[in-house]
């Protein structure tokens, strides 16, 4: 992988990043396409480096109800099987002969348990079956109040919808060229005082050790009252960019990666919300501009906005 022996001496570095500077030490992408650290974390128990409450807050839709359901009919078997080896006749009610009959209303006998529905067509009888039907009664309750807790942070949890653009683009600028994203807000939410803030990290050969250095890019405009339309960051490449004299060839052969962080206030939740992305070098279209996402209406009472024209652009000459 071919990589640079020397940057616009003009652009100045940055040392608080976060990241580390040694090229050698660092593999892959910073940030991924969501905004997440590209990091794995060894040297501590499983259990110990997962937050749990944090996971189940933040994994996919499908998943999360996926684990409610698999965990709600693990518990049942597992309590239907302790009746079922505790002996049948011990729940007072069952009417079935063979054993998977059996086993079959123990398993409804648990599900009302868990569930406190307690339809009273079979009860337990008996000191132990007594006790064990006690403690999934138990059980349940703190189950549904922890899934319900859960339900609550994830319908209830600041997020901020806002989608991003595929690729950045080398586009014409003023006479110039200009680095540029794109962003748009997907849900019908209220974002204000939007601000952007974007850091590239290149790697370079600095006394012959490959070193990653930072840059922080400066924006044509950083920060937007109000954020209804979408919003293209616009980084004009002139004599104080990192990416001053830079060619086609060089965004395609070196190795960099673009950091955008998006910070608003939400009007709904009252909070600021944030939300990461990035872009490596191989993700920069080089001689293209945005196609227009927004257009008034055919009566000239509304604008409309074309979420499904975010990523799209037409290529220009440089």
């Amino acid at each position: 992988m071919a990589f640079l022996k020397k940057i616009n001496s003009k652009a100045k570095s940055l040392t608080n990043t976060g990241f580390g500077t040694s090229a050698a030490s660092s593999g892959g992408r910073f940030l991924t396409k969501s905004g997440n650290a590209n990091v794995r974390k060894t040297g501590v128990a499983f259990f110990d480096s997962i937050s749990w409450y944090h996971t189940m807050l933040t994994i996919p839709r499908w998943k999360f109800f996926f684990i409610i359901i698999l965990f709600y009919f693990t518990v049942n078997c597992c309590f239907a099987t302790l009746y079922y080896l505790l002996g049948v006749e011990h729940l007072k009610g069952i009417e079935a002969t063979s054993k998977l009959d059996q086993f079959g209303q123990a398993f409804f006998f648990s599900i009302q348990t868990y569930t406190t529905v307690g339809y009273g067509h079979i009860s337990p009888s008996g000191f132990i079956t007594s006790f064990v039907a006690s403690v999934e009664a138990l059980f349940g309750l703190l189950s549904f109040a922890i899934a319900t807790g859960l339900f609550y942070g994830r319908f209830s949890q600041p997020k901020a919808h806002i989608l991003f653009s595929e690729n950045a683009l080398i586009a014409p600028y003023k006479g110039g060229t200009a680095l540029m994203m794109r962003l748009v807000p997907h849900k019908n939410t209220q974002l204000t005082d939007a601000e952007a803030k974007i850091t590239v990290a290149i790697e370079l050969e600095e006394n012959k050790v490959l070193t990653n250095k930072f840059y922080f890019l400066d924006l044509e405009m950083n920060m937007i009252n109000s954020l209804n339309l979408n919003w293209t960051l616009v980084h004009p490449i002139t004599e104080s960019s990192p990416f001053y004299g830079f060619t086609e060839k060089e965004f395609k052969s070196i190795s960099g990666e673009i950091m955008v962080l998006i910070k608003a206030f939400d009007d709904m939740y009252s909070n600021t919300v944030v939300k990461r992305t990035s872009y490596t070098f191989d993700e920069i279209v080089y001689g293209a501009k945005f196609n227009p996402m927004f257009t008034q209406s055919q009566d000239d009472t509304k604008t409309i906005l074309e979420i499904d024209k975010l990523n799209s652009y037409s290529k220009v000459e440089l």
